[in-house]
This record gives C-alpha cells, structure tokens and sequence, in this order.
C-alpha cells in the first residue's frame, strides 16, 4: 500500500495482501481486498489485469475498462455513469492498469467493487470476482450513563478500527475543549450541551452533534461538509439547528473574511456585508433549518461558510466545529443549460489522497 502523503483523512485498510482472481492467461489483481473509510473522505483503489497478447492469429487490444457495484440485465453499470456516484467518481487508466477513486464518500457507497475489462477478441471479457469492499462509517460520540447520576460517559467510536495511538479532539455545544485528546471523555453534564468528536488530523470529518440528555439541546449540523460549484452557477449550503430555548438571532457567515469585520472576534452576518450584496438569501422553509443562498458564483467566493445562533440565555453557538467548504472552479463543465446548478463534490488537496 502507497500513500501520495501524511495522513490526513482516516483510511484503514483491513487486509492489504494482494488477490489475484484469474485462470490461464486471465486474472485481475487487486491491490486491496477491504477498505474501511470516513464518510465524507476519498478512497483510491487500484489493479492490474492480464490477458493473451494473442488469440485466434490477431493481437489483443483492450476496448473497454469499467468499475462496477451494480448489474443492469446482465450487463456491469460503468460508476461513471451510474447517478449514485455523480460527479465524485474517476478512472486511472494505463496499459494493464486502472485505478478507482471515489470522493465524499457516503454510507450508501459501502460495497463489493468489481472491475472489468473487455477486448477485441472472441468471448474477451473478464471480471474479478470477488472484488474490492468498502465500508463507509462515521464518527459517532456514544454517552454512557456514570455511576454518579450527574455526570455522563462519552466515548468517539467508529466502526472502522481507529490507529491505537490516535489524538482526539472534542467539542462542546460547537466549541472546542482544550486538552482533551482521549477517546473517551467524562462529563458533569448540563442537558443544554451537545458534543461532537473528530480524529486529530482529520478535524474536516468530526462526528455529527448528539445532545447528552434527550434530544433537545443546542447544536448545528451541515447538510454538506464540501461543496463544489460552478462559477456563475447557484449554490444551497444548509444546515439544521435546535435550542430548548428562545432564539433571539441567527445568521450566516465566513471566518475567511474576518479580515474584513470590524472586530475580528466578532463574526458578521454575510447578509449584510457590501462583497456579497444582491447575491445572498437566508432561507427558512421549515422550522430549524437554515439555508445560505449564494447566486452567480465568483471564484472569489471560494471559502468557509459557518451558521451561528444566539438565546435568551445567554448561549451563544460557537464556531470551532468545521461548518461547510464551498469551492469554486473556473469552468462550467455540464449542466450548461440549467439556470440552477449545484455540483456537490468534496474538494480533495494532494494531501488527502490515499492510493491502495
């Protein structure tokens, strides 16, 4: 296994050794058999093929090569143009090799992965059977009840096996605790507190908010951790909110223009802000959910957006927890007809790539 640099997003492979499926002169070699993924990160896998240089007095050629979950009569449906993967999914290929990779990966995308490849002579079509599994899981903060009624038990759990030497940092009601690098934490619990765990290292993937006692307590939760537009194009970024108590303000803003706010500990509403007038709308369709309208997109608005509230209380959400990135590219690829397009993807540096 090569990784194209440090970890950064959480990637485990479970079993490594090579596997080669094949009989005579055809085979297909995985790199890996089973990988275990964040949900919301990239995975890369890769194999190579062989098969008779010649056949039946003509030399083979390979026509067609495609990554497949699926079967369609009979047939393998290409990833690449399977709507379940739109717009995340890319092939490598070279002589005798081809790699997958996958982007912002979803629960959904946990599957047995095959590849395919077909050439120009009779019957010249093989599969690698079995495949490549991926399982995709999410950080989830588990509380457990102390034997002190007061306090609770938390513990950052994932179903992939975590390195045994991993540093975690935790979050309470949207604020980081400083020095908390454990796994598990204890906590004197006040049922208006929600928190929220991440792998140190990989902060852009932390475990969604859960509320300690009941379900109602304060805490945001995004829709998307990333998203890809299109310049000129429209973009939704939303997310969900709740507090047991009253609130008396809410709105939207971007820690990358703190430059600009006239106390740079105090976010300012995006609504409001000249750079983005006549372009933005907070919209509200149901009670608890907020979405940031962005229009005729400018690679300038390229940035963090974040979504803070503040209560009768006092209790003011706080902005250490990542909310959404918005990237956006140069070109208009597809979709050229639509007055409204939204192209999630997740924005993947070098840094973040993992090759199996």
């Amino acid at each position: 296994m090569s990784l194209t640099a440090a970890a950064s997003v959480f990637v485990v492979v479970l079993l490594s050794v090579q596997v080669i499926q094949g009989q005579y002169d055809w085979g297909v070699t995985y790199s890996s058999t089973q990988i275990c993924a964040l949900k919301g990160s990239t995975v890369e896998t890769r194999c190579t093929y062989r098969y008779p240089s010649r056949k039946y007095g003509r030399d083979a050629e390979v026509n067609e090569t495609v990554w497949f979950t699926k079967l369609r009569g009979n047939q393998p449906v290409d990833l690449r143009t399977d709507s379940d993967y739109q717009d995340r999914v890319e092939y490598s290929c070279s002589e005798k090799s081809c790699s997958l990779r996958i982007r912002d990966l979803r629960e959904s995308d946990s599957a047995e992965y095959k590849f395919m490849f077909i050439t120009n002579q009779p019957g010249g079509r093989y599969t690698g059977s079995p495949g490549v599994t991926l399982r995709v899981t999410d950080l989830q903060v588990q509380v457990n009840t102390s034997s002190d009624s007061s306090w609770r038990d938390l513990k950052c759990h994932s179903s992939c096996r975590l390195p045994d030497r991993s540093s975690y940092i935790w979050y309470e009601s949207g604020e980081k605790i400083q020095s908390q690098t454990s796994s598990t934490y204890s906590v004197y619990f006040n049922s208006t507190d929600s928190y929220s765990c991440a792998v140190e290292g990989r902060e852009d993937f932390p475990s969604p908010p859960v509320c300690v006692d009941g379900q109602t307590c304060n805490r945001v939760i995004y829709t998307d951790r990333s998203i890809c537009a299109s310049k000129g194009s429209s973009v939704d970024i939303s997310c969900l909110f709740n507090s047991p108590e009253s609130i008396t303000s809410k709105f939207w803003f971007s820690p990358d223009h703190s430059y600009q706010w006239q106390s740079p500990s105090q976010p300012e509403d995006l609504s409001v802000d000249s750079q983005f007038a006549g372009i933005v709308q907070v919209l509200e369709s149901e009670r608890g959910r907020s979405t940031l309208r962005i229009t005729d997109l400018t690679e300038s608005d390229s940035a963090r957006y974040h979504f803070k509230f503040n209560t009768t209380g006092s209790f003011e959400w706080r902005s250490s927890l990542p909310g959404t990135t918005l990237t956006v590219t140069g070109t208009d690829v597809k979709h050229q007809h639509s007055t409204f397009k939204t192209v999630k993807m997740l924005k993947m540096m070098d840094h973040h790539e993992f090759v199996y």
